[in-house]
């Protein structure tokens, strides 16, 4: 008979270093170094490195971190390029207790030293390339701090050293060893990222061991990732550390292919000559390659599989990748959410649909990954899921390990986050029959016109299946008769022409008469350094756009 009250299953069967250690994803390396010692891990224009050199260095990064007085609870700051030391910074900084804050490297020096201070930096390291800006930055954040140069060789443009010392120094005077015992507990921080703050000061989001171990896992299976993938670095590893692939790849003992910035010619070359598996990047990246020459794919014979994230994919690329012979899967997610947290599984039944219906299919934001908890689209004013009718809007919420520890000294912000126990996104979505979802826009972009809600996603997905345009962004524009109207910029394809009653004309032709531009601006759209499209300055522009009779 089992003991009164308690759970013989608990009874003298506890927790010890035999059968329990806290889950890190710093781990990964120590496990591939040993296994794999030979084989490549990261390769930068003419620099190699073997796990065996990679795990010696992290150790080294770690062993002069913590002779310099770094420790638990503190931050390392990396303005960085996707180079081998932000690489090794993912591993050598969190070894000792640190948090690693990897930095956006296209900020201003304003925005820069706020995070700079709020994040309490004691150490930066600086890319020479970036160093003016951080220089301007440290200056104005008016606190001491080790600054530690990096010199990438594969780096020939304009820059400066301002540091006390280079990277390449500062291991050279450590050892290849660190007595790495792991977290004191995996909710420990492992890295600090800042949201991008268009409205007011960023925010900073902290990801704990734990949540990085299990999406570092779940990208390898969620993505169906075989042994030793060759991985293209076109996304920036400062970018939600990178959606935990340099995690990732170092469990899968893949090969890390750093890359400075995207480019058509280079991906190409590079994707051809190392024979590369897998990359991620935002829509703008896949829509560059896609509207390149395509004499720059010649000699790719293998298949590459890609993850799109970071806005909804229009339907259009979508389907010009698979005629690449790409193989992409949308994925989605937020910083909060440590990167991907929703994929939209394919299923084998729409194999058997045409192209643009199956793009339509894989457009979806789709359902949790596997490392997820919940996901689902709910009323956030009653807390309940909405019907599963393609029609209702409600706001996608998340719950489970993957979602961040929190904000940094930001306790409204988090509990706000977090209210009714989901993860609340700030997108607006559907859900589907088959429970997929369907982002229609973020709640700031959505577009109330007499009375009528418009997804600015719907619109630009038709503009992007006009045969001129590159990019797009819709948005509201003040409507004295409307309270708001659909207002286009586009940015055309190199050697496109077209007038703004022509793409008025087409969208009247896949659209409702209320959801059709009034308004359309031709011109470069605006992104962010990880390709996502800058709403918030198209507003004001939006204000004094001449408005088309339709």
């Amino acid at each position: 008979m089992a003991t009164l009250g308690l759970n013989p299953y608990n009874v003298h069967l506890d927790k010890n270093p035999a059968n329990y250690s806290a889950l890190s994803p710093v781990n990964f390396l120590a496990r591939t170094a040993a296994v794999y010692p030979d084989r490549l891990a990261v390769i930068h224009g003419s620099r190699r490195f073997t796990w065996a050199a990679t795990h010696a260095r992290s150790l080294r990064l770690a062993n002069a971190l913590a002779k310099a007085g770094i420790g638990t609870g503190d931050t390392v700051a990396a303005v960085l390029a996707n180079t081998p030391e932000m690489y090794e910074a993912h591993f050598g900084v969190p070894m000792t207790g640190a948090v690693l804050n990897a930095i956006n490297t296209r900020l201003d020096a304003e925005a820069i030293a706020f995070m700079l201070n709020h994040g309490e930096a004691k150490v930066v390291l600086v890319d020479r390339e970036f160093a003016g800006v951080v220089k301007a930055a440290i200056a104005q954040a008016g606190r001491s701090m080790l600054v530690i140069d990096i010199d990438d060789p594969d780096y020939a443009g304009p820059g400066e050293h301002i540091g006390s010392t280079t990277y390449e120094q500062f291991l050279a005077n450590a050892q290849p060893s660190f007595d790495w015992q792991g977290p004191g507990d995996e909710w420990d921080a492992v890295a600090l990222n800042y949201t991008s703050g268009t409205t007011g000061n960023p925010k900073g989001v902290v990801y704990s061991h734990r949540g990085t171990y299990l999406n570092a896992l779940g990208n390898i299976i969620t993505w169906g990732m075989a042994h030793h993938p060759v991985y293209l670095w076109t996304l920036p590893m400062f970018h939600c550390n990178g959606w935990c692939f340099p995690w990732s790849i170092a469990a899968h003992a893949g090969t890390n292919i750093c890359l400075r910035k995207v480019d058509a010619a280079l991906i190409f070359k590079l994707i051809r000559e190392h024979k590369v598996t897998h990359y991620c990047g935002a829509p703008i990246v896949h829509a560059t390659l896609v509207n390149a020459p395509p004499a720059l794919r010649e000699g790719i014979q293998h298949k590459v599989a890609a993850f799109v994230a970071g806005a909804a994919p229009p339907a259009s690329m979508i389907e010009s990748m698979e005629k690449m012979g790409f193989d992409l899967t949308h994925v989605y997610g937020l910083t909060e959410v440590v990167g991907p947290a929703a994929v939209c599984a394919k299923q084998e039944s729409w194999e058997a649909l045409d192209i643009s219906k199956r793009a339509e299919r894989n457009g979806r934001q789709g359902v949790r990954c596997v490392m997820e908890d919940g996901m689902t689209v709910m009323d956030p004013a009653t807390m309940k899921e909405v019907p599963r009718d393609g029609e209702t809007m409600g706001e996608i919420m998340f719950r489970g390990n993957i979602s961040m520890k929190g904000y940094l000294k930001n306790s409204k912000a988090t509990d706000e986050a977090f209210a009714g126990g989901w993860f609340h996104s700030g997108d607006l979505a559907v859900l589907h029959a088959d429970g997929y979802v369907k982002i229609k826009d973020r709640s700031k972009d959505i577009i109330i016109s007499g009375g009528e809600n418009i997804s600015s996603i719907e619109v630009e997905d038709v503009l992007y299946r006009h045969p001129a345009v590159l990019a797009c962004a819709v948005v509201a524009k003040p409507d004295p008769k409307w309270g708001e109207t659909p207002c286009a910029f586009v940015e055309l394809k190199a050697g496109a022409m077209t007038t703004g009653t022509e793409i008025i004309e087409f969208c009247r032709l896949h659209l409702a008469r209320f959801k059709v531009p009034r308004a359309v601006v031709f011109g470069e759209v605006p992104k962010t350094s990880t390709g996502k499209i800058q709403k918030f300055p198209l507003r004001e522009r939006a204000k004094s756009a001449s408005a088309i009779d339709v």
